[in-house]
């Protein structure tokens, strides 16, 4: 009925193509997205909903099970309070709608059966710059109908995420990093400027990147290197001195200094920042960095053989 700011169809992502050019998109949140699957009793990789912001408004055509997470974007139903990370049972005629946002930037619905969109190099993720995945690579927009893959269950509804589980979306974000991969490009003084200061998140934050502004970074000599592969929360610092975090759309190379990158855990935290919020960096070790990772993929083990 109307398609919102912006609201994409994502899966987990298109891998193993970055060596040709097109991005690995998938959800800014992966963490919500990951959650709202489970809540339907889909497969984490199931197609579903990226909502920025405000102005979804969906007419339900059919009976089905739905699960809302990630940023809280004032969903109701028919005008009513919608509950999120819970799975609710929606009629047809229902009018699900995203008023705006109180908390965090993306919400996420997860339909039972997932969106049934053709797969393209093996993935229904959206690529806005490619224009492939999702509906004819675009965001959707008025008129759109959306076909879900049958899975009707009803012992499916009511399920429901543990508080502890449900982050919180905060306008000053905390961010654990791994220094490197050119950490010597960098001076003592621009490290510690790096990991002592605060960040503002500009008007420049998408899917592909989140600009910051604050202390400048100063580098030993120049902030050119040669071209390389850019990954997933991975910190350039370009001679400005202001650092650019690279997110789930991020083109495939880049030819600046990068003085780390973020760790897995803490990547959902940037898919949810907005203009004017703030961001602080600290450092941590590969090796604590993975235990914080073995602990969430075990969470996510747990709740998916519970469920």
């Amino acid at each position: 009925m109307k398609p919102g700011l912006l609201t994409t169809i994502q899966d987990l992502g298109r891998h193993g193509y970055q060596k040709y050019g097109l991005a690995v998109s998938g959800p800014a949140d992966g963490y919500a997205h990951r959650m709202a699957n489970i809540l339907v009793g889909n497969d984490e990789n199931a197609a579903m909903l990226e909502i920025t912001l405000m102005g979804l408004k969906l007419l339900v055509t059919e009976k089905g099970i739905i699960a809302i997470t990630g940023g809280d974007l004032n969903p109701n139903i028919n005008g009513q309070k919608a509950p999120m990370w819970k799975s609710i049972e929606v009629d047809k005629g229902d009018v699900i709608q995203f008023m705006g946002a109180p908390s965090g930037c993306r919400s996420y619905l997860a339909i039972s059966g997932g969106i049934n969109v053709p797969q393209v190099l093996g993935s229904r993720a959206t690529d806005l710059v490619g224009k492939i995945g999702g509906i004819s690579g675009r965001a959707l927009k008025k008129g759109d109908i959306l076909h879900v893959f049958p899975k009707q269950d009803i012992r499916l509804k009511g399920r429901r995420i543990p508080d502890d589980l449900i982050p919180q979306y905060k306008s000053d974000v905390q961010i654990r990093v791994i220094l490197g991969p050119q950490r010597d490009s960098f001076t003592m003084e621009g490290i510690q400027t790096f990991l002592s200061s605060t960040y503002t998140v500009t008007k420049e934050v998408d899917r592909m990147g989140c600009r910051l502004e604050g202390p400048i970074i100063e580098h030993v000599e120049s902030a050119d290197i040669i071209s390389e592969g850019i990954f997933y929360g991975a910190i350039q610092v370009p001679k400005s001195g202001q650092p650019i975090i690279f997110l789930v759309g991020r083109q495939s190379v880049g030819g600046y200094t990068k003085i780390g990158g973020v760790i897995g855990v803490d990547l959902p935290k940037l898919g949810q920042v907005k203009p004017g919020d703030t961001v602080t960096f600290s450092e941590i070790s590969i090796e604590v960095a993975q235990e914080e990772l073995k602990k969430q993929e075990n969470t996510f083990r747990i709740l998916q053989a519970t469920c």
